[in-house]
């Protein structure tokens, strides 16, 4: 495998992105990059509901981490982008991968990652989905509910992220 080969991969909230991205990049020693909602409400020292609601209402937090992360993955030679638009952001990625599960198993391990109750973290990752595919469409007409056109898209409700690594990992050349 070459060191400037770039994996985007994408999923809703407890799909495993994050951890099957930074698993996929260590085990290829590629840069990791990560940057979300998350980060960013980290950096302004802000829950990260109090991004959500500015993010429903001003277009500038979508921008600023849409735009932060491709310039991070475009600055090194070869990277794993894992964040819910890095598919369709990443154009020039080698490999585009999506993950999904059913609703309620990504509630399930929100809870396990995050805690709380079961009923309200699937009732505001409903809520979430909704509000981020409105405003994805709104500011960059995509759907991130048609990702079709992914190298690969796997289906994670019954595996580990050490089986979601490996099928990813078994799509980059000459590994």
């Amino acid at each position: 495998m070459r060191n400037n080969y770039k994996i985007a991969v994408s999923g809703k909230s407890g799909c495993g992105n994050t951890t099957v991205s930074r698993m996929v990049a260590e085990r290829l020693g590629l840069q990791f990059i990560n940057f979300t909602f998350r980060s960013l409400a980290a950096e302004k020292k802000i829950s990260l509901k109090e991004i959500f609601d500015r993010a429903a209402r001003e277009d500038c937090w979508d921008r600023e981490v849409d735009t932060r992360q491709v310039e991070l993955a475009r600055g090194v030679p070869g990277c794993v982008l894992g964040s819910r638009l890095a598919i369709w952001v990443l154009g020039e990625a080698d490999l585009k991968v999506y993950l999904r599960a059913r609703p309620e198993t990504r509630a399930k391990r929100i809870v396990h990652r995050e805690g709380g109750d079961l009923q309200a973290v699937a009732e505001f990752t409903r809520d979430r989905d909704g509000r981020d595919r409105e405003r994805y469409i709104r500011l960059y007409n995509i759907d991130n509910d048609d990702y079709g056109f992914a190298d690969l898209i796997i289906d994670t409700d019954d595996m580990n992220p050490e089986e979601i690594a490996y099928a990813i990992i078994a799509k980059v050349p000459g590994v």
